[in-house]
């Protein structure tokens, strides 16, 4: 197939035609200012047909634009939070404390809650009755007084206990997985047939501590036998060497 050229004279005289166009230099591209339309629509009469510019795409700018810029006001306005800060503030929920005699609906073994339950500060010593079987999954327990308390079978996953006091605390046939203990009081705590899986204990007092038929990994065993306030009647329990 054949394809036809003009001939070059005519080429050149077309070239010549074309009206010069004025190149911008960088710089000026960068000077030339950004324009947000925020009218609706314009419009312009031309040869007497009226040429109706739609702005949707404005619009959607705009939008986008005034977006970015309340982003970036919020992040310059707010304080940066410190990489070390762990706890959110401390709940201002009415009867937050009572929170725990319901506990955790979802999530058991993932930590995860329908609603946080932060039970920090609170008082349960002698608690026999209500504590018993929930779950308190992911709760927040530092500084919290849990001495004497019956909370056999509860499900704590993820649970937050450094420096909560469990001085005698009944823990029997309970689910303490992954629970922080650092620095707790477990003086005379009973874990018969309790599941420790990947509790940690540093720092934490455990003198007088029953641990008959506990269920514990074989690393999680070498790093409980690292706490030297455990008794000699519970390190041969736990087999400890």
């Amino acid at each position: 197939m054949a394809t036809s050229l003009a001939p070059l004279s005519q080429i050149a005289l077309s070239l010549r035609r074309l009206p010069p166009t004025r190149r911008r230099s960088p710089a000026s591209e960068l000077r030339s200012p950004i324009r947000v339309a925020c009218s609706g629509q314009r419009s312009a009469s031309k040869e007497g047909w009226e040429i109706k510019e739609s702005t949707c795409c404005v619009k959607e700018l705009r939008n986008v634009a005034c977006g970015v810029l309340a982003v970036w006001a919020v992040t310059a306005a707010s304080p940066v939070i410190a990489a070390s800060q762990r706890l959110p503030p401390l709940s201002t929920e009415p009867n937050r404390c009572e929170r725990a005699f319901v506990g955790n609906t979802i999530g058991q073994a993932n930590g995860v809650y329908d609603k946080p339950i932060d039970l920090r500060f609170c008082d349960y010593t002698n608690e026999k009755s209500n504590l018993k079987g929930k779950s308190l999954a992911a709760a927040l327990m530092s500084d919290a007084k849990f001495d004497g308390a019956d909370m056999s079978e509860v499900v704590m996953s993820k649970a937050y206990a450094v420096g909560a006091s469990f001085k005698g605390t009944d823990f029997s046939n309970a689910v303490l997985d992954r629970v922080n203990f650092q620095k707790a009081d477990l003086q005379g705590a009973v874990f018969k047939n309790t599941v420790l899986s990947a509790s940690t204990f540093n720092e934490a007092q455990l003198q007088d501590a029953v641990f008959e038929d506990t269920i514990i990994g074989y690393v999680d065993l070498q790093k409980l036998c690292t706490n030297t306030t455990i008794n000699a009647d519970g390190r041969a329990t736990l087999g400890c060497r």
